[in-house]
This record gives structure tokens, C-alpha cells and sequence, in this order.
């Protein structure tokens, strides 16, 4: 599930796109804590998934407000246009 976000991430230029592959590798890494939890016994996995779900929420809240914001400023979401950022 990583491999496939970052290989959408890698190669799409629409932002939309490249922040869902980005929760995509969050949801990846959060089963991948939870298996290693499971198989060691331990319920460390599941709480460091707890806290990846928490971060992974808030920064889905930044990147659709920036998204939102260069939308407004250029009108177009390919991630090409945003290759020089000038003030």
C-alpha cells in the first residue's frame, strides 16, 4: 500500500491526486505498525498507529487549505505551475 502511494505520488502532478497518495502512505505505514504490533505481541503498534492516524488527519487539514489557496491563486492544480515559487 506505501509502494502504490508513492509510485501515484512519483508520477501524478494534479495535487489532489499526489495528497491522497500521501494519506495513502500514511494508511500503509498504520497497517504495517499494527502487523508488527500483532506479531510481537505488544500493543506498542497499535498505539504509534493511533498517533499516525493523528498526524495523518492534521495534515490533511493543512494540505486542503493550502490546496484551496494555490487553487485561488493560479486557478489550476497541476504541480508544475507551482515549480517557482516567487513573493
Amino acid at each position: 500500500m506505501f509502494v502504490i502511494g508513492l509510485i501515484g505520488f512519483m508520477t501524478r502532478r494534479n495535487l489532489i491526486v499526489m495528497f491522497l497518495c500521501t494519506e495513502l502512505m500514511f494508511q500503509g505505514v498504520a497497517i504495517n505498525l499494527i502487523a508488527f504490533g500483532r506479531y510481537h505481541q505488544n500493543l506498542a503498534g497499535q498505539a504509534f498507529t493511533v498517533f499516525v492516524l493523528v498526524i495523518a488527519a492534521a495534515e490533511a487539514s493543512l494540505a486542503l487549505g493550502l490546496v484551496v489557496l494555490l487553487f485561488r491563486q493560479k486557478n489550476t492544480l497541476d504541480a508544475d505551475a507551482w515549480r517557482e515559487l516567487r513573493g
